[in-house]
């Protein structure tokens, strides 16, 4: 099992590093491809889409679910949704400290320099998506734990990160990238919090 579990990593990390790479190569013709693209009614929709899906509006999601499912009594979704919870943090701290330590210029920042600048500007914020980083993390711990209702939830983070690319937050590899981190959060998660909490619970039963 355990070198089934290294190989399945590996396997993994192969796709994430091909992504991104292709991500990143990407960038420039993503981006002009959306200032070609551009309309008043899909921007103010997009811009509605970013709003909506930062991490205030999962954290109030996540709290909620949590509230229904204990005051229903099922153990099982209130750990879910307390993982998916506790995911979204973790992916969003680690995208907060990689922001301040690889400072990136946002698409619609006019600059020369792609990267570098003052850690402390939101301005120099766009690697990689908090928006997308947190919204990955949060349904990606759902998907582990009940795969067809993640999937059918795998949309939202998809529309976000669309979204931050067509208002000038992000390039396409910050989105990917982010991705990346929500997935790499919430498969820590489902698999060494979520999982050995319900092997627990299940040899008790025994």
């Amino acid at each position: 099992m355990k070198r089934a579990a290294v190989f399945y990593w590996l396997i993994g990390l192969a796709i994430a590093a091909v992504t991104i790479g292709t991500a990143f190569y990407l960038d420039d013709t993503v981006w002009h491809f959306i200032m070609q693209h551009q309309n008043r009614a899909m921007r103010s929709c997009m811009h509605n889409v970013s709003r909506f899906g930062d991490w205030p509006s999962h954290v109030a999601l996540g709290f909620l679910l949590a509230g229904i499912a204990w005051w229903r009594g099922s153990k099982k979704w209130t750990r879910i949704f307390l993982c998916m919870l506790l995911a979204m943090a973790i992916a969003g701290i680690a995208g907060h400290v990689i922001k301040r330590t690889v400072p990136r210029a946002r698409p619609s920042v006019k600059s020369e320099l792609r990267w570098g600048g003052p850690s402390f500007s939101t301005k120099y914020h766009a690697f990689p998506s908090g928006h997308v980083a947190a919204s990955t993390a949060f349904f990606g711990v759902l998907i582990f734990a009940r795969r067809r209702i993640g999937l059918a939830c795998l949309p939202i983070p998809i529309l976000i990160g669309c979204s931050r690319m067509y208002i000038g937050a992000h390039y396409l590899s910050d989105v990917v990238c982010a991705a990346v981190l929500g997935i790499l959060c919430a498969t820590i998660i489902a698999h060494f919090v979520l999982s050995q909490i319900e092997n627990r619970e299940a040899q008790t039963k025994r």
